[in-house]
């Protein structure tokens, strides 16, 4: 189908595919989808942090875990400001390695029919294209992971447990939120140089998981927030570094399509 409003309907960019899939095929992989569930709840397989597909784990949940760590930091007696940094994995789905999401997936201890299913789901993908009157063949397709699917999303979150487990340290005092692929990382102390030296060390290892496991995140979407009632007690220009990209300090953010501000109204 083409997107409407373009003046040039000569790109190919300005078509977009429809996917049809057989019907049992759809059915088949909800109840897959709702087997994963139901062992995820019963026997804690992902971090209570990860979200979306999950029962009580909703847009709402993360925003409430965001705001509630902050609320609960800002009680403390002492000063202190709360940073956060939010990041997105560039084309999640599409980088998704096989061979590292069933190494994950047999090290949660996923029963062994399950785990078959995803290995052939993943597999021998074939498609036709239709073009008016046209059809072609059915030809072969190397694909990671689709996009738009319960099942995918939940298996995403899979891939992503072991890059969230390297980066929580007590120690520094950080806390995760992750919706699919948008990581939001929290921290806070005193001082707001020592909130961005943390969250540049955690990107760090950030970075050595995206470079095991073909991820890469998009700096165009990284953003950084500091949040404090008394911003006269801090330099609140303080930004961060990432491997030599200046991520700039913004006032107000947008997490999951909902904006905050630095005083959280």
């Amino acid at each position: 189908m083409w997107k409407s409003d373009k003046k040039d309907y000569f790109n190919a960019k300005i078509y977009k595919s429809i996917v049809l899939l057989n019907t049992l095929s759809k059915i088949l992989k909800f109840i897959i989808f709702k087997c994963l569930q139901n062992i995820i709840e019963a026997c804690n397989l992902i971090l209570n942090i990860q979200m979306r597909v999950c029962k009580h784990r909703s847009t709402d949940t993360t925003l409430q875990l965001i705001t509630e760590k902050i609320h609960t930091v800002w009680s403390d007696t002492r000063r202190r400001v709360v940073s956060l940094l939010s990041l997105n994995e560039k084309n999640a789905f599409d980088n998704v390695m096989h061979s590292k999401l069933l190494h994950d997936m047999k090290k949660r201890k996923v029963s062994r029919l399950l785990f078959k299913f995803v290995k052939n789901f993943l597999k021998d993908w074939r498609i036709t294209i239709i073009i008016d009157d046209y059809t072609t063949m059915k030809c072969s397709i190397n694909i990671n992971i689709l996009q738009n699917s319960l099942l995918s999303s939940i298996l995403y979150l899979f891939y992503n447990v072991n890059l969230l487990k390297e980066c929580d340290d007590i120690k520094l005092k950080t806390n995760f939120t992750n919706f699919v692929n948008d990581i939001n990382i929290l921290t806070y102390k005193e001082f707001m140089k020592c909130n961005c030296r943390v969250l540049s060390e955690i990107y760090d290892r950030c970075e050595q998981w995206s470079k095991m496991h073909d991820i890469k995140f998009l700096m165009t979407k990284h953003e950084l927030i500091h949040f404090t009632r008394t911003s006269k007690w801090f330099n609140m220009k303080v930004d961060v570094k990432l491997i030599k990209h200046q991520i700039d300090l913004k006032s107000n953010i947008r997490v999951l399509r909902v904006q905050l501000n630095f005083k959280l109204k």
